[in-house]
């Protein structure tokens, strides 16, 4: 099935490449020259950066209430569990519901849950097993939120756009993880108590959801690039026809090999990241902070590159995940704060290239109808394994500790790599 597009497309004035430096400049930024994406981009902008200062404070909170890396572990686990169970139920639901409407009630229900959590940290009444609650119901949300929202972006922008669109998505995610985790930092640093510097950060994430809420109710749906819902029919069916078409497409098979090694094994910065703070290299929050504002530079200088991208290849995405396994390696053995965040400003930089080389393959590829489908699989990869890693990554610290279990968690992201290899040149 084909997108459809209810009203004309912009005029071809409003995409008409300008002259000089600035027409090269603005190359990189084309979406945005599409009202709808604009709208939900800004939203987005300012909402993810709340996110990532609630992120960072929930952790700091965890941490300051056990001082047990098993207890980070676990409410990351927490977090990222319904993701892992309820991903390819969402991606049911992302082909046969509106997506508009969809992402709107995800967002509604994310501003409450940040509203729920700032009223228990202000009232002094918060206990370790609230945020264990909190951090399920966040889960359950971003379960139905991932896959919509992914799936969301083709309708915003079409396929014309849709290269540029992916690319400008993970610089605004990276954006707001460089402001995000560095705001709470000096907002905890600089509060009368911790609670209280806590509970403030979470009111401005609880605040941060009215720009992508207001942003939604103005985007015009004639102008978006819908596409038809998928036939009715019994969910599993539907859901068995989405991984059908993953396991006979060897060109979506093999991103998915890459990502379940990654996704799993690398991508748990909201454990390793507080980990390496306090445990291996001894910082205070604005630290923590710090070297989480050190890998969103690095991811958001290679999104910005990303964006001047015409082409993504398998190429550079086996070549995005080699390097990052690599750094991750290095970054587990170093103990001086200036190098450790070098190396992730580098390792920022290289999963860039791994993410949105896998998200843009997949987008291009797969057809409208199983977009949902097949991108609820890929978070489930991506960010559904994160409870696999995260409580790995935490129960291990316990044991070997910290920088033994990162090290091993590189060889193992490198061995998935290796296997993706493997199956590819079996397949060609």
């Amino acid at each position: 099935m084909r997108l459809t597009n209810v009203k004309s497309p912009a005029p071809a004035a409003e995409a008409r490449p300008e002259a000089g430096v600035l027409g090269r400049l603005a190359r990189g930024f084309h979406a945005l020259q599409v009202r709808n994406y604009r709208l939900f981009w800004v939203g987005q902008l300012i909402s993810q950066t709340g996110s990532w200062m609630q992120r960072t404070a929930q952790d700091w909170l965890v941490l300051q209430l056990t001082h047990s890396p098993f207890a980070l572990g676990l409410v990351t686990a927490l977090q990222f569990l319904p993701v892992l169970l309820l991903s390819l139920v969402g991606g049911v639901i992302t082909d046969r519901w509106s997506k508009h409407r969809l992402v709107t009630i995800t967002q509604v229900s994310a501003l409450v849950q940040a509203a729920l959590f700032a009223a228990l940290v202000a009232s002094g009444a918060i206990q370790l097993w609230h945020v264990y609650v909190l951090a399920l119901l966040q889960g359950i949300i971003t379960a139905i939120d991932n896959p919509v929202r992914q799936a969301f972006v083709v309708e915003l922008v079409g396929r014309e756009h849709l290269v540029n669109a992916v690319a400008l998505n993970s610089m605004l995610f990276n954006g707001a993880r460089i402001v995000g985790p560095a705001v709470a930092g000096l907002m905890i640093a600089g509060a009368s108590n911790l609670l209280a510097g806590i509970a403030l950060v979470l009111v401005a994430n609880a605040v941060s959801f009215v720009a992508v809420l207001a942003g939604l109710l103005m985007i015009d749906p004639a102008a978006l690039w819908v596409a038809p819902p998928a036939p009715a029919g019994n969910m599993g069916q539907r859901l068995l026809e989405g991984l059908a078409y993953v396991w006979r497409t060897p060109a979506v098979l093999l991103v998915m090999i890459v990502v379940a090694a990654i996704g799993t094994f690398g991508y748990n910065f909201s454990v390793v990241l507080p980990l390496l703070s306090g445990f291996v290299l001894h910082t205070s929050a604005a630290g923590y902070g710090g070297l989480s504002a050190f890998l969103g530079f690095g991811s958001l200088v290679g999104a910005l590159s990303t964006a001047y991208t015409r082409q993504v290849t398998v190429r550079r995405l086996i070549g995005g995940s080699i390097v990052f396994s690599i750094l991750l390696g290095l970054v587990a053995i170093s103990t001086n704060f200036t190098l450790s965040g070098g190396l992730l400003v580098a390792l920022g930089f290289a999963g860039i290239l791994f993410s949105t080389s896998a998200n843009t393959l997949l987008q291009l590829t797969v057809p409208d109808a199983l977009r949902g489908r097949v991108l609820s699989l890929y978070m489930l990869l991506f960010a559904g394994s994160t409870p696999i890693g995260g409580f790995l990554i935490g129960s291990l610290s316990n044991v070997i500790g910290v920088s033994e279990t990162l090290l091993l968690c590189a060889g193992l992201c490198l061995l998935g790599v290796g296997g993706a290899l493997v199956y590819r040149w079996r397949t060609q």
